[in-house]
């Protein structure tokens, strides 16, 4: 493996490359730890340590945004609301038929619909910081002599054009780095929680005496032993989902032209188990953090029933919320893959090139099975979603460590990290394999 990685950075286009996404990377690295000037620190710093009701919600929302919510820097509403902006005309293109239209035309096409992304990032950067800024302001925690008008919108500008600028940021990887921009920006986000969450753990080790067992309310070293051991294990079943496919046998017809014969060659389809990725996820949990915030607005003001029925959706510990987190994982599961995987057109394709099922003829016949076993292997990667997703939540339980540091076990955060991680070293063998070098997970 290492003689592997020394012949990376003896490819000067490939080292160049990784060099040059490492420099982007830290400069997001930088700019995530620009405060804004109006913005009491102390006082924030304490309101999210307490945590609880909005506070959470803002800690769920920038594991997956690359953003820093509890600390209003230039860079706080991370990529979010460009990602948003993508997943809604993604939506929109498979039932607005001008961008359907427009999503088939190639290169131009594509290019159009990505110049209707950044205004729509905008627009959505301007609302989300004037309601951030908003509650910001409401909650005390900006000075008192930055509460006016002016000031507000100094710092909605300043986060609208830090997320306008991490969006190029990731275009610019795209294009002269190595690997896809938004994506790293979010992994790398992720990864930077990792040693606080180690520390915390060590913390509560500490606390135990580094002994058996621990004391009461602390941490064991066999614990750690057990959470190391789990994590290598979620890591392996996650990276053994990813990369599973069910095959479907194709075969191509015959062409004689002149004296030769084309075709006839027995290939395969590859379909994915988790077709969907990452997304169900991401829909789910934040689809349930609206009812979280309104039930626990309507506890503060009127307590009694809402109450109950605020703790009723708290995460983590609330089983009605984790029922209907793996409800909402299946249905977005089969959404998402509704939309991204079209058997009718995999169909056409197919008979288009001369190539066919055996056992099913060209056309409706082939679109209906593969659909079939798309419904079938969907299902599938629907339950492993849904455990992965569960982990946090168990392990938090039966450890007693904080969510946000269970969370790298499993859900949204594992998955981007492992997902994001493929996807590099997929990009980084084709460099290889192009110039006649074995790649990263090639044996041999």
């Amino acid at each position: 493996m290492w003689e592997k990685i020394r012949v990376v950075f003896t490819i000067q286009e490939l080292r160049q490359k990784i060099l040059l996404t490492l420099l982007f990377l830290a400069i997001y690295r930088i700019g995530y730890t620009i405060p804004l000037p109006m913005i009491d620190y102390k006082q924030m710093t304490a309101a999210f340590a307490e945590g609880g009701g909005l506070m959470d919600i803002l800690n769920a929302v920038a594991t997956f945004s690359a953003s820093q919510l509890s600390q209003a820097t230039i860079f706080g509403l991370g990529i979010m609301p460009y990602i948003s902006a993508s997943i809604i005309f993604q939506l929109l293109a498979s039932v607005y038929p001008p961008l359907e239209k427009l999503q088939k035309e190639g290169e131009s096409g594509r290019k159009k619909i990505n110049e209707y992304t950044r205004y729509a990032t905008v627009v959505l950067c301007l609302g989300q910081s004037w309601m951030y800024m908003g509650w910001l302001s409401q909650s005390g925690l900006v000075y008192p002599e930055y509460t006016g008008f002016m000031w507000q919108l100094t710092g909605v500008l300043t986060m609208t054009a830090g997320t306008v600028f991490l969006m190029w940021l990731g275009e610019q990887i795209d294009e002269y780095g190595i690997g896809n921009g938004i994506s790293l920006l979010i992994m790398a986000g992720i990864l930077a929680r990792m040693p606080e969450a180690g520390k915390e753990l060590l913390g509560k080790v500490a606390e135990g005496g580094f002994q058996l067992g621990g004391g009461r309310g602390q941490m064991g070293v066999e614990t750690i032993l057990v959470l190391v051991l789990l994590f290598v294990a979620v890591v392996a079943g996650v990276v053994f989902m990813y990369q599973g496919q069910r095959r479907i046998p194709t075969q191509s017809a015959k062409h004689v032209r002149g004296r030769r014969v084309y075709g006839g060659t027995r290939q395969y389809l590859p379909l994915r188990v988790n077709q969907a990725g990452v997304m169900p996820i991401i829909f789910a949990s934040s689809l349930l953090l609206f009812p979280a915030f309104v039930f626990q607005w309507l506890a503060n003001h009127y307590g009694g029933f809402w109450r109950s029925l605020e703790q009723s959706f708290h995460r983590g510990t609330s089983y009605s919320y984790n029922v209907l987190y793996v409800a909402l994982i299946y249905f977005f599961c089969y959404f998402w893959t509704a939309i991204t995987f079209n058997p009718k057109d995999m169909a056409e394709n197919l008979k288009n090139y001369g190539t066919f099922i055996p056992g099913y003829r060209p056309g409706r016949r082939t679109a209906d099975y593969l659909e079939k076993v798309m419904v079938r292997i969907t299902y599938v990667g629907a339950g492993f979603l849904a455990v992965v997703a569960i982990v946090p939540t168990l392990i938090g339980a039966w450890s007693g460590v904080d969510y946000n540091v269970a969370s790298f076990y499993g859900g949204t955060s594992l998955l981007i990290a492992v997902s994001v991680a493929f996807d590099l070293v997929q990009k980084i063998d084709s460099h290889l394999v192009m110039r006649n070098y074995r790649g990263l997970l090639e044996k041999g």
